[in-house]
């Protein structure tokens, strides 16, 4: 058998095609699909049901509207997302608004812990990821070409190790400023001796240095995910922090280089707060990444245990199948020991088997 590869840049589209019943319907199909823009061929199997279309610019939303304008219609699929960015539950209902947006989508359920999105309908993948980029996250295909569960597990563990560094970081940074603002309200020796050895303008130059490092470090992820939401009018967490942080720095900015701007009795700094808030959001984030990485190897674990085959019976032969193949009304032969494949209904026998 020859097969011959389709030309360089150009791209192959499956749809699975409903309602067809003759050869005169596949006409129909075909011929709906090779007027809409791009297409190059079309190829379309009564007994599959399925529609091969190709091009080099496909557009899913066009084949659909004329394969559903030819008086068909295109089955719905279930499409799987690995969402990046979303921090809180805020987040979730604007990932799941704007995949619900685009055009084809019947329906979306996105999951913060496991950080999917389950999403039913004919749309384009290329069109859910775009919509959920312009939502200010990131989005690919959960189970991309060439990527492995080892590879997800190892870019887990590298986000994780990067927050492990960045709150050690802040948290060392961030101590020095604590100290010299708050030690000398619990002890007033440690403010004396504040101001005998470096001075309360000394003092404020050393906090702005620590502050604009934590800020600026391992802070900047907030800032650079914080505003941009807030000027898309959809402000999440990142904006809070970085709205807040940003508000307590400038604020103390003015009182350390410009205080004749600011009335008298105002003039102050607040670069702990600044600090203290990133520190402890990073410390939060940490600890929520460690969470979820014990949770996917606990569901990894969990979903090993399942069993991959059952022996059913049909025509009075136990045949072992796929999982995926056992259909409502057969019958399943679960010898002693085994685990049960699938949910049923014991009908006849006893035995010992594994829950």
């Amino acid at each position: 058998m020859n097969i011959q590869s389709p030309p360089s840049g150009v791209s192959t589209l499956a749809l699975q095609v409903e309602g067809m019943t003759c050869a005169s319907c596949v006409a129909h199909v075909e011929r709906a699909l090779k007027a809409v823009p791009g297409v190059v061929g079309a190829n379309v199997n009564l007994a599959t049901e399925r529609a091969e279309v190709t091009g080099p610019a496909l557009d899913r939303a066009l084949l659909v509207k004329a394969v559903e304008g030819a008086g068909y219609s295109v089955a719905s699929r279930a499409v799987d997302l690995a969402i990046e960015g979303m921090t809180c539950a805020s987040c979730v209902a604007r990932v799941e608004k704007a995949l619900k947006s685009v055009p084809g989508v019947t329906s979306a359920a996105v999951n913060l812990a496991t950080e999917r999105a389950t999403v039913a309908g004919t749309a384009d993948l290329s069109a859910l990821i775009r919509a959920v980029a312009d939502a200010g996250y990131e989005a690919r295909a959960a189970t991309p070409a060439g990527t492995t569960a080892d590879e997800t597990a190892a870019k887990k563990a590298a986000e994780e190790a990067l927050l492990k560094r960045d709150t050690i970081f802040a948290a060392v940074l961030t101590a020095p400023i604590v100290f010299l603002v708050m030690g000398g309200h619990l002890i007033p020796a440690i403010d004396r001796l504040v101001m005998a050895t470096i001075g309360m303008q000394a003092n404020w130059y050393l906090q702005f240095a620590l502050a604009t490092v934590v800020l600026f470090g391992p802070g900047l992820r907030f800032l650079r995910k914080g505003f941009p939401a807030l000027a898309r009018l959809a402000p999440d967490m990142n904006s809070l922090v970085a709205v807040g942080t940003s508000a307590a720095y400038l604020y103390s900015l003015v009182a350390t280089f410009a205080p004749a701007l600011l009335p008298p009795g105002t003039i102050n700094v607040y670069y702990e707060a600044a600090a203290v808030i990133v520190t402890l959001i990073l410390l939060g984030r940490y600890l929520e990444a460690r969470a979820k990485g014990r949770t996917s190897e606990a569901i990894k674990r969990l979903v090993g245990l399942q069993a991959k085959t059952a022996r059913v019976v049909r025509d009075g032969v136990a045949v072992e199948v796929p999982v995926s193949e056992v259909r409502p009304g057969d019958m399943v032969d679960v010898r002693p020991g085994e685990r049960v494949p699938v949910d049923v209904e014991v009908t006849t026998g006893t035995s010992w088997i594994d829950e």
